[in-house]
């Protein structure tokens, strides 16, 4: 099998692709948690100004984007957790696939989406709803190491129609 260019990551010196890239599990879990706070603070802020918090809510659902698009590695919260909380760590004990984590940005970034196409159209309810989805499945991997994007993964990538080599 031939693999394209775009396919391939580099990092640290090392080639690999994007599918076995591997990183941290402690950036996964930072980037959790900031996102948990986020998103608890749309669901505070949308009470009293669903303007202020469709704009929190726009720009937890470009970083999601963002870390589908790119991977956690260069996510804006794993940018932040690679600069300023790493470095005060120990050195990395256990890492974890790539792929999984960008397919569950992925599904953040649906169900934010929804959230905000619902506060666009006042539908504070069913934006109440998609964001709490949200929350909740950023609390789990954050609180107790369970990313429920990356328990679906394997079914998602089964339902990827492959091309033959």
């Amino acid at each position: 099998m031939s693999v394209s260019s775009e396919q391939i990551l580099i990092t640290s010196g090392t080639t690999v692709k994007p599918e076995l890239e591997q990183v941290d599990v402690r950036g996964p879990r930072f980037a959790a948690w900031v996102t948990t706070a986020v998103l608890l603070a749309v669901l505070a802020i949308l009470s009293f100004s669903p303007a202020l918090a469709g704009v929190v809510l726009t720009v937890q659902t470009v970083v999601f984007l963002v870390g589908a698009i790119v991977g956690p590695r260069r996510h804006p919260y794993g940018r932040i957790y690679s600069r300023f909380v790493q470095p005060r760590l120990g050195p990395v004990t256990e890492k974890e696939p790539a792929a999984p984590l960008r397919f569950a940005q992925g599904v953040g970034f649906v169900f934010a989406g929804v959230g905000l196409v619902a506060l666009t159209f006042g539908a504070a309810t069913v934006a109440s709803v998609a964001v709490g989805f949200a929350l909740f499945a950023a609390f789990l991997n954050a609180a107790f190491a369970i990313c429920l994007g990356c328990l679906i993964y394997p079914f998602a990538a089964r339902l990827v129609i492959r091309q033959p080599a």
